[in-house]
């Protein structure tokens, strides 16, 4: 009998299954939307049921896809990450739709606990900023604002967490109220350096330690499921990890040094820094990478929350295209941008600038500008918030990148791929399999049931597409110069 691994990837915009062999190739796969809610200026929510019918909904597809085979199957998890989630345990319902990485809504959380000097313990232990995009402060807001979540919470009656954490919860049947490290590691409350809950954290955030899930290793188990009684006998859950964090092992970045960007509604650039965890570049952070086969593996991170978001923007609500494939003609139809500068600050600024309360703004208009303009101003925003992070952590960490290593829908943009080449003056490998997080908790997966004894052993199922290698620099040096000024105007 074959055995097959059924990947979830529950992600900002979509929830996805995909089925792959034991050899890494794709068989099968499926995908479904879910709305985003925006309450308030600024807010933004998932509801946390949907998002387990739909992960239900995803597995069933390949699998019934799959009918006839003589089959036995495992599942893997990877999430988008900060998304914060609180239910109650006894009645399995949440209290509130999910807070969503993006949402704002934590901003004056966050402002208190800078205003009290907080932010040195917070790095010391988490080894992140305090921002509304990390868990922690939805979280808090949730307790502080649902109608008896606070008092629920003291009596024991809630659970949180993010989004894995839930599905994990909901799969086993109330079960297993479980973690990974790396999930752990994006919340503002574990401690990575015991790899477990800091009870200074929870305290500065007023959250209960019984509402704190189990944190394991991305290989570990996770309990048993039927997915609702699709499978006549339970299968394991084996290998989970954050969205990002799966990239980084879907890329193979299993060595210290090499990096990987993800490009996907936000983008996270990330770079391994081997197991000993360090003091992060200033406006980066610290994060568990991943753990695995014993081992904890850290990382540099940088975050940005606008990149896929900003094409779908221009889709849904300016209507400039009617596709995201779209986007690309029109940004090749003039020859550059015209003077053009669009920053995407739709959440605020994130790494390396770290200013929440900025709004997005297109500037350098003038009575000559196109929509092509806009478009190839929105795609080069994407490749210039990708050169701030890996600037600030080769020049600030002396670490020198050979190749980036790149996944998601949008690097399927050609005239991206070649301008973020020639920004960063490396060549750009994308990966043969798109969805790179998905792939990653295959890899931990496969840790976890033993199939490879090794790092250098998992790498045996990961090809790269041909490099995009560098060209001119001189025309793009001097459009980034355009960018660092027009977001130097927003910060001021």
């Amino acid at each position: 009998m074959q055995h097959q691994v059924i990947s979830v990837d529950q992600s900002t915009q979509s929830t996805k299954a995909l089925l792959f062999a034991e050899d890494g190739k794709l068989l099968g796969m499926s995908s479904v939307q879910h709305p985003q809610i925006y309450p308030k200026e600024g807010w933004v929510e998932h509801d946390p049921e949907l998002l387990y019918a739909n992960t239900v909904k995803v597995i069933g597809d390949v699998v019934k896809a799959n009918k006839g085979k003589d089959v036995e199957y495992s599942l893997a998890l990877t999430n988008q990450r900060e998304t914060v989630i609180v239910w109650n345990k006894v009645t399995g319902k949440p209290v509130a739709n999910a807070v969503v990485w993006q949402c704002m809504r934590g901003k004056d959380i966050c402002d208190d606990l800078r205003a009290k000097g907080c932010n040195a313990l917070i790095q010391e232990r988490s080894g992140l900023l305090i921002d509304p995009y990390f868990s922690a402060s939805g979280a808090k807001w949730i307790l502080d604002n649902v109608d008896g979540a606070r008092a629920a919470a003291e009596r024991g009656e809630l659970l949180m967490g993010t989004v894995e954490c839930w599905l994990i919860w909901k799969l086993t049947g109330g079960k297993v109220h479980a973690t990974d490290y790396t999930n752990a590691s994006r919340t503002l409350l574990f401690n990575i350096h015991t790899l477990d809950w800091d009870d200074d954290l929870l305290a500065l955030f007023t959250i209960p330690r019984s509402m704190m899930a189990d944190p394991r290793p991305c290989d570990a188990f996770y309990g048993e499921t039927t997915v609702e009684g699709l499978f006549p006998k339970a299968i394991p859950i084996a290998g989970v990890l954050g969205d990002s964090h799966g990239a980084l092992a879907g890329q193979m970045c299993f060595g210290e040094g090499l990096g990987k960007a993800t490009y996907g509604t936000g983008s996270s650039v990330m770079v391994n820094i081997g197991e000993g965890c360090a003091t992060p570049p200033e406006g980066l952070v610290t994060s568990v990478g991943f753990a695995a086969l014993g081992k904890v593996f850290y990382a540099f991170e940088g975050n940005i929350h606008c990149t896929g978001a900003t094409i779908t923007w221009l889709k849904d609500k300016l209507h400039l295209i009617g596709s995201a494939g779209e986007i690309e003609g029109f940004a090749t139809a003039v020859p550059d941008n015209g003077g053009v500068y669009f920053v995407p600050a739709f959440a605020g600024l994130g790494a390396p600038w770290w200013h929440p309360e900025v709004k997005a703004q297109i500037c350098g208009l003038t009575l000559g500008s196109s929509k092509e303009h806009v478009c190839r101003a929105a795609l080069e925003s994407i490749a210039f918030q990708v050169s701030d992070l890996v600037n600030a952590m080769t020049g600030s960490a002396g670490i020198s990148l050979k190749e980036i290593r790149v996944d998601g829908g949008p690097t399927k943009n050609k005239f991206l791929m070649q301008f973020q080449s020639d920004l960063l003056q490396v060549p750009v490998v994308r990966s043969e399999v798109e969805d790179a997080s998905a792939f990653g908790a295959f890899v931990m997966n496969g840790f976890a049931r033993g199939k490879w004894a090794s790092f250098e052993e998992a790498t045996s199922v990961w090809n790269g597409e041909e490099p995009v290698k560098p060209q001119s620099y001189d025309k793009v040096d001097k459009a980034y110069e355009g960018w660092k000024a027009a977001v130097k105007q927003l910060i001021k």
